[in-house]
């Protein structure tokens, strides 16, 4: 059975942990190494008492000379940091970066919307933004594989092929989503220390949110016209899970029953993406703690509108996940592995 090494940096966090519980199933991963700055010395099981009785190496500091023992190398860093380690990569290194560092195709489209300067652009064009089931036949040709953010995931799994096909307007769309504070990071209690996050409901990044950027990309990629559209976030009190609501106008000729069987179509052989029956209501209850995406069409009052609903873990569909999932893909594995 061929087996990869991997190096987790920023294991710490919580995509960092989650990543690590997924790959401890997955077996064709073995964890070679965990990273750290502030946690070297520490066990993981410090950070996560789950993992107290795995064998898990303890956290050291990344340096360059750990690239040559493994195969391929997670970044769940803070952003630009990937972008240092992108450069240091040997010939049979793969990189699945998890942070914003490569999802947008232009240097300056980074610099606009995360205020640093990108430190790595020779390798963009040498990357992937990997959303799995829409780009999973190019993503085994990267060794750079950028992992979409968690609002995005949501957005985009449901907005692609409708777009793509046509179906729906390409104006006026809004998306207001609403997630558990995990996908803040471990930071989220100092940057929000005036905040109730437990009892509390908050909208933030209101019309200049960071993934419009990268939202905003990959809609363009698949339409036939150019995409407007609104996005919103929202902070809500539960520590993980998100729930999209997407409001489109559907195009003449198109009704809830035909947007709703061709999103089955496109997804018939992806088992990550579940479409669920026409105007069912859906709860992050039913995918937290899984890699699944529920997706929901609703009609409303007016017979050229739907409601799309959009459901998934931020830590696994949204991150962690993810990012196995294109693992699989990029080494051949099964495309299970570590996920069910």
């Amino acid at each position: 059975m061929k087996k990869v090494n991997a190096l987790i940096a920023g294991s710490t966090g919580y995509i960092g942990l989650q990543l690590v519980k997924l790959l401890l199933k997955h077996k064709n991963v073995k964890i070679k190494f965990l990273c750290g700055n502030s946690s070297k010395g520490k066990n993981i099981y410090f950070y996560d008492k789950d993992l107290k009785n795995k064998k898990l190496p303890k956290i050291i500091k990344f340096k360059k000379n750990l690239l040559s023992k493994v195969d391929v190398i997670f970044t769940a860093l803070p952003n630009g940091e990937s972008q240092i380690i992108s450069k240091l990569l040997l010939k049979n290194n793969v990189l699945i970066d998890l942070s914003a560092d490569f999802r947008l195709n232009k240097a300056k489209d980074y610099l606009k919307w995360y205020k640093i300067k990108h430190r790595a652009k020779q390798n963009i064009n040498n990357s992937i933004y990997a959303l799995p089931e829409i780009k999973k036949n190019i993503i085994k040709n990267y060794n750079i594989i950028s992992c979409p953010g968690c609002y995005p995931t949501s957005a985009l799994l449901p907005l692609i092929p409708l777009l793509k096909k046509n179906l729906i307007n390409s104006k006026n769309i809004i998306i207001d989503s609403k997630s558990g504070y995990s996908g803040g990071g471990r930071g989220i209690h100092k940057k929000y220390k005036n905040h109730n996050l437990y009892n509390s409901f908050s909208a933030y990044g209101v019309g200049f949110h960071r993934h419009n950027s990268e939202i905003q990309q990959e809609l363009n990629i698949y339409s036939k016209k150019k995409v407007n559209f609104s996005f919103t976030p929202h902070l809500s009190p539960m520590f993980r899970g998100i729930l999209s609501t997407i409001y489109i106008e559907i195009n003449k000729n198109t009704n809830a029953s035909k947007i709703l069987n061709y999103l089955k179509y496109f997804y018939k052989n992806e088992k990550f993406v579940k479409i669920m029956k026409i105007n069912n209501i859906l709860s992050t209850n039913d995918v937290i703690n899984t890699n699944y995406c529920n997706i929901s069409v609703c009609k409303t009052k007016f017979h050229n509108k739907l409601i799309i609903l959009s459901a998934l873990d931020n830590l696994i569909k949204g991150g962690a996940g993810q990012a196995v999932q294109n693992l699989n893909i990029r080494y051949d594995f099964n495309k299970f592995n570590g996920l069910i």
